[in-house]
């Protein structure tokens, strides 16, 4: 661009101002004047070597700067470059965050989770951690209430009659004492945040292993939460926390005229009755623990609160979540109150004993009972080697014939006993039976039946040393089927030479092997356990019947249910409870076994 007067001129520009392509052509010493001064600027242009020259001159200001600035750079402080390099990590760190949030991670497509496909729980049970979350639980509960003394931890950790063994590194760091479910909800919360695994504890009655606490952390013991609140007369029906023994409970509602039937054990409490879906010797009238929940509170993983149903006897309202959580052995969630059905007492109730000369006759008897249709309360079975121990340990006030025996419970009207009576001992006459004596009274009920209840305590009595265990595991199979597997069953106990005996509810199918065995032996009872399990499924039936299956049968669900099914149990214990905190390790695998760890089927 030039300058002429002042006006600005663009050579040979069409898009030129009009006004200046008018004074041009107004002026024709302008249009010579200014074409001379075009050519000269073209005549001037740079050689070569002043273009290479000027091309250098410049790439050397350029290195110069470049210098200068890392000179600069050097001059800084170590302090100051660490402060600039974390800016740009923090940058780039939130920046990609911010772009990865805009497109959260896909979730699981699939129905069922695969153990393969599980990352391992991520718990964090490091000492800071406990210590505070120490202090968050003496907020909720009271100092008091919250034990770290070594008796306690190692009280919780197992006992003597579980066949999962005690070990020194699954203890957990303190035991929790709540007395309601909102101080349950809140510690589960601090649990849930710091992502510590809990355990909870009942009665303390399980025999698979089920309150093992594997990934240390907490244990929850429910003791203090023993009330029952309230009694509904007209709807048969009662509410209460978890740790009401089912004993104490009878007691209290006999005084109404009611009864709840589900009996396991000694000392069995309703939360952990719940947890296993236990039965009892009442199973073959009454059914399992599953027929007897109307509805549970339950605290989930996170600390939140549901109730599962509300007060009638049906309800096809929804999912049935009560169900769900029965036999969950708390996996799913914890369990701080109870709502359950109860029947009017029985009018009558007598015992009867009746002895065999093989345990195959013995179950040929439970059979044909079965067959005939007759709602007896109970039918129990014991072999020749538990009747030796019960005389031997001196737990009942009579000796006992040593022989495989039937104990049967009567209930009902006096009239419908006494035929229930005459029925069956026709019955166990017909095959093969060799005595048969019944109660004539409710000393006399408590005499006869008093056997079966102490045959455990009676085989524990038999420990040679201190270094004795005893193992009591269960399987139930089709009726058809309890004869034949309750035979080989007793071979095996006799080729092992070990002192094990045969009890059970077989009324349902269902018996359990109790086997007294030491450190040295413990593979052998390991065997027979497996081969007994593996017998049961074979035969269609299933590797626990009323135990539950804790630590010790987890591995033998697959071939009972199938690899998709435990898959699936995998995928809601995983739904309900993502952090793999309630009772880790029980049920189903969450992490991928070590080499060796499963038997060989």
């Amino acid at each position: 661009m030039s300058k002429f007067g002042s006006f600005p001129v663009r050579a040979l520009r069409p898009s030129a101002p009009k006004l200046a392509r008018f004074a041009i052509h107004r002026n024709p010493a302008l249009v010579r004047q200014f074409t001379a001064s075009t050519c000269c600027r073209k005549e001037e242009k740079p050689s070569f070597k002043g273009q290479l020259y000027e091309s250098t001159h410049q790439r050397l200001l350029r290195e110069r700067a470049e210098q200068e600035r890392f000179a600069q750079y050097q001059t800084q402080s170590p302090a100051a470059r660490y402060v600039a390099l974390t800016f740009v990590l923090v940058f780039l760190t939130t920046g990609s965050y911010y772009l990865g949030s805009l497109k959260p991670a896909a979730l699981p497509a699939s129905s069922t989770s695969p153990l393969i496909d599980v990352a391992p729980p991520q718990h964090n049970t490091s000492s800071s951690n406990l210590q505070a979350a120490w202090a968050d639980f003496v907020d909720i509960l009271g100092k008091e209430n919250v034990s770290t003394d070594e008796g306690d931890l190692g009280f919780h950790s197992g006992s003597d009659w579980s066949s999962y063994p005690i070990k020194e590194n699954e203890k957990p760091f303190l035991v929790l004492y709540p007395s309601t479910t909102e101080e349950v909800s809140r510690i589960m919360k601090v649990c849930h945040q710091r992502v510590i695994p809990v355990t909870a504890y009942s009665g303390g009655t399980s025999l698979e292993g089920h309150y093992a606490p594997t990934r240390g952390g907490i244990c929850i013991d429910f003791r203090r939460m023993n009330q029952i609140l309230s009694v509904h007369k007209r709807d048969m029906d009662v509410v209460v926390q978890p740790a009401v023994g089912w004993e104490e409970l009878n007691e209290e509602i006999a005084k109404e005229g009611l009864f709840f039937p589900p009996d396991p054990g000694p000392g069995a409490m309703i939360g952990g009755m719940v947890g296993t879906g236990c039965s009892g010797t009442n199973a073959y009238r009454y059914g399992t623990m599953r027929e007897w929940v109307l509805s549970l509170t339950v605290v989930l993983a996170d600390g939140t609160v549901i109730k599962t149903k509300q007060r009638p006897r049906k309800s096809s309202a929804g999912y049935d979540l009560t169900k769900l959580f029965i036999g969950s052995e708390g996996t799913l969630g914890l369990v701080t109150e109870a709502t359950l059905k109860l029947t009017v007492k029985p009018k009558s109730e007598s015992v009867a004993v009746a002895s065999f000369p093989t345990i195959h006759d013995a179950a040929q008897c439970v059979t044909k009972v079965v067959e005939e249709g007759i709602q007896v309360a109970g039918v129990e079975i014991l072999d020749d080697v538990q009747m030796k121990c019960i005389n031997a340990s001196g737990q009942t006030s009579r000796k006992w014939k040593e022989s495989p025996t039937i104990f049967f419970k009567f209930t009902g009207t006096p009239s419908g006993v006494k035929e229930q009576i005459s029925i069956v001992q026709k019955l166990a006459k017909s095959t093969a039976g060799q005595s048969f004596e019944f109660a004539r009274g409710a000393d006399e009920n408590r005499e006869l039946w008093s056997a079966r209840k102490e045959a455990l305590w009676s085989v524990m009595a038999m420990k040679r040393d201190a270094g004795d265990h005893v193992w009591t595991t269960d399987v139930a199979v089709p009726m058809s089927r309890l004869p034949d597997i309750i035979e080989d069953t007793k071979k095996d106990m006799v080729q092992s030479n070990l002192i094990a005996g045969i009890c059970g509810h077989v009324g349902d199918g269902n018996f359990h092997a109790i086997i007294l065995f030491n450190d040295k032996e413990r593979k052998v009872a390991e065997g027979v356990v497996h081969r007994m399990v593996k017998r049961a499924v074979e035969m269609e039936g299933t590797v626990t019947g009323e135990h539950g299956v804790g630590l010790i049968k987890r591995d033998y669900l697959e071939h009972e249910v199938g690899e998709s099914t435990v898959d699936t149990m995998r995928r809601l214990k995983l739904a309900l409870d993502p952090l793999c905190l309630l009772n880790c390790d029980k049920v189903v695998r969450v992490e991928v076994p070590k080499p060796g760890e499963i038997k060989e089927w």
